[in-house]
């Protein structure tokens, strides 16, 4: 019997990026959604104006290829944000309301605000603790610590501060949306951020803590030792001594002094967590 078969030396080589075997698509795997059509390639739709966002719907040919059935055409809202443009949002089955039920509890940020010393860190690291003794999901977006990463390309210059807290707003919303309660303490002297990050979320999910403690038991206090290094005028800008501070004018929440001191951490943890209570961010 003679052979016809090819000898390897003289077989050609396989395409690179390509099977050596190429596996034949026909109709019946189409049917089954076992292979999509060939994707249509989008051109620029929007004039991008330096500075300004846009929007515009964008009708484009799609094909779905799902448990053997295809759709037709969707409207997609290509969006311009700062300096990215042809930008799509893009919904998940999984939502905020989905994963606030799976946690027993409504996301939310609470935002901590206050002099260097009057104990934002405290009030937020026990907040955290007594939520999780309680069995609720907490995070806590400390100033010192987001510097030590996301924001270490910032100084405390005007500018850098307002980018600081822009970030930290931008974070804790997605903390907030993924249903977590989110404790941002921070300085965050100018109303201006603080409005600004309030805008972010949806109405009532953003809480903002004063700690109304007198700049001299702030300074008294000094656990940094940074107010001693203001005074000697080894920090510029320091807020309270050289840079001010902006109090809140409707504010959520105020934790006041306690016979000229900080009041005890677990008190100030009750006081957060029975607004949370009575305001229905805790389910049972």
């Amino acid at each position: 019997m003679v052979s016809f078969a090819v000898p390897a030396p003289l077989r050609p080589p396989p395409r690179l990026g390509l099977s050596a075997t190429p596996v034949p698509v026909g109709r019946w795997r189409r049917s089954i959604g076992l292979a999509a059509a060939r994707p249509r390639l989008l051109t620029p739709l929007l004039a991008v104006s330096s500075g300004r966002e846009t929007t515009e719907t964008a009708q484009m040919a799609s094909v779905k290829v799902c448990s053997g059935s295809v759709s037709g055409k969707n409207n997609l809202v290509m969006s311009t944000v700062g300096n990215s443009t042809n930008i799509v949002w893009h919904e998940c089955p999984v939502g905020r309301l989905e994963r606030q039920k799976l946690l027993k509890q409504k996301g939310c940020v609470i935002w901590i605000t206050g002099l260097s010393g009057s104990g934002k860190s405290t009030l937020a690291c026990a907040l955290s603790q007594e939520l999780y003794s309680r069995g609720y999901l907490a995070y806590v977006l400390d100033g010192d610590n987001v510097r030590h990463g996301l924001n270490r390309d910032l100084s405390f210059k005007a500018e850098d501060r307002a980018e600081n807290i822009r970030r930290v707003g931008e974070v804790a919303k997605l903390f907030a949306d993924a249903g977590i309660i989110c404790i941002a303490s921070l300085i965050s002297p100018y109303r201006r951020d603080r409005d600004a990050c309030r805008a972010l979320l949806p109405d009532s999910t953003f809480i903002e803590v004063f700690m109304n403690i007198p700049l001299e038991v702030c300074e008294k206090r000094d656990p940094k030792g940074l107010y001693k290094l203001a005074r000697a005028g080894k920090i510029k800008g320091f807020t309270g001594i050289d840079d001010p501070y902006e109090p809140p004018l409707d504010c959520e929440i105020v934790i006041e002094p306690k016979v000229g001191e900080c009041p005890p951490p677990a008190a100030m943890a009750k006081q957060v967590i029975s607004y949370l209570n009575d305001n229905g961010f805790l389910q049972e």
